[in-house]
């Protein structure tokens, strides 16, 4: 087992990675930008590294930087958390040339995963049900407009290399193919330096289902369930929960199975998450975030396993601690993501925080690194915590979560927190009733988005 690990992350995530590290008797060091010099995930590890100025790509997206933390520090092993270098392939390869472990999958697991084409061809070959589509890269408008009417509008163009709801535009008919091409291919030259695209059947009302899987990198893997992300705002999730509201109980089993089987089958290692879109009883595959989610706290809820000390232990060779048929859901979990963004536009509101109180009470667990007096940086992600509530089933998981969010102070700075509120106050959201597109069509009608 490591004597000591470096978290190359920030905010609520190196939090919960110290807490994990710090159950397991394992020293860890924390870096950080000079805007987070006060941050407490610094307060909070036995050592910290200020590894640059404020803007991510002289600080936490230096590997420079980071492997040096690691040599100043004895560090033997680096835990990503999510975002920044979590899926770079280079990254990963760097870690491992310099004699240190990486918490997280290989470096060509990472890299295969990373291009969307390349990873749905190898889902395909695993058995993995995927979305009709493209066979590989669409260089050509022509292209694209035969295989639009092929497959039939609407399709969906997205960047090979894209992610986060950026390079994806939709096509409802030929006339809409042209814009919705040249625009795809833009925004993934801009954001990831690739503008090649592919092409995919866009199903109208699918739900977002996510399998969590997890490898010891020997061939033995295990699914721990699913979790429904379906509401979601510019392809951007804000309302998680596990179990989904809509799966059966052999569904989840059998499209567990495949997924289990498939990262078996590749070696994989760690945590990972098969995301797909499901409509009329259907699974089709999306992607793979070869990665901790943000959402993984419904899943431990609901299983009561510990993610990350899984993630640490079988990055030191160990095996897993549970086997699948150790695995039964226990009750139901959601969390809410919680950002300094000021509604009805959600505009990013960093700020200084003049009172914080978390809620409590059984079944609450609020993941933040806020503290009163904090300063949000206005140079990061807005996101600055996570309501995570579990009950014996969902009536119960919504009436503790209407609690929670009632008890829940943020003073100084606006939150999304209102936005939850109301939520809670329509019938689709009790009934488990939506789809991807739900949010985006009541922001519409309620917020005027």
């Amino acid at each position: 087992m490591f004597d000591k690990i470096l978290i190359a992350n920030r905010g609520e995530i190196a939090l919960r990675v110290i807490r994990a590290a710090r159950e397991m008797g394992i020293a860890t060091v924390a870096v950080h930008s000079t805007a987070d010099s006060d941050a407490m995930h610094v307060r909070m590890a036995d050592e910290s590294v200020c590894i640059g100025p404020p803007p991510s790509p002289q600080s936490y997206l230096s590997i420079p930087a980071i492997i040096s933390a690691c040599e100043i520090t004895g560090a033997q092993a680096i835990h990503p958390g999510y975002g920044f270098l979590s899926e770079n392939a280079g990254f990963v390869q760097i870690v491992e040339d310099h004699g240190l472990s990486f918490i997280g999958p290989t470096a060509e697991h990472i890299r295969v995963m990373g291009d969307k084409i390349t990873a749905k061809d190898t889902m395909k070959e695993l058995g993995v049900p995927c979305v009709p589509g493209s066979d590989g890269g669409v260089p050509t408008l022509e292209d694209a407009k035969r295989i639009g009417e092929e497959f039939g509008y609407p399709v969906i163009i997205k960047a090979t290399a894209g992610g986060g709801g950026r390079g994806m535009k939709v096509a409802h008919s030929a006339d809409e193919m042209e814009s919705a091409f040249m625009t795809a291919r833009a925004e993934g030259k801009a954001a990831f330096g690739n503008d090649e695209v592919y092409i995919e059947k866009y199903l109208t009302t699918p739900r977002h289902i996510e399998i969590q899987v997890f490898g010891d990198g020997k061939g033995n893997a295990v699914h721990l369930g699913e979790r429904d992300c379906s509401l979601q705002r510019r392809h951007q999730k804000v309302f998680e929960e596990a179990p989904g509201p809509c799966i059966t109980p052999e569904e989840r089993a059998k499209i567990g199975k495949i997924c289990a089987d498939a990262v078996a089958r590749i070696n994989y290692i760690g945590a990972g998450t098969i995301e797909f879109l499901y409509e009329n009883g259907e699974f089709y595959f999306i992607e793979m975030n070869t990665r901790l989610q943000v959402e993984h706290p419904v899943t431990e809820g609901i299983f009561d396993v510990d993610l990350v000390r899984e993630q640490i232990r079988v990055a030191a060779g160990l095996p897993m601690s549970f086997g699948q048929d150790d695995l039964e859901i226990n009750g139901h979990a959601i969390e809410v993501r919680i950002n300094a963004e000021r509604l009805p536009n959600f505009a990013p509101c960093p700020g200084k925080i003049s009172a914080y109180h978390a809620p409590g009470g059984l079944g609450v667990r609020m993941d933040s690194a806020l503290y009163n007096g904090y300063s949000i940086p206005p140079y990061y992600d807005s996101l600055i915590g996570k309501l995570i509530v579990h009950g014996r089933d969902r009536d119960e998981a919504l009436a503790r979560l209407d609690r929670a969010l009632g008890e829940l102070i943020v003073d100084g700075i606006d939150t999304t927190v209102p936005l939850f509120h109301a939520l809670l106050q329509e019938p689709d959201i009790h009934s488990g009733d939506y789809n991807i597109h739900w949010l985006e069509r009541w922001l519409e009608a309620n917020m005027g988005e």
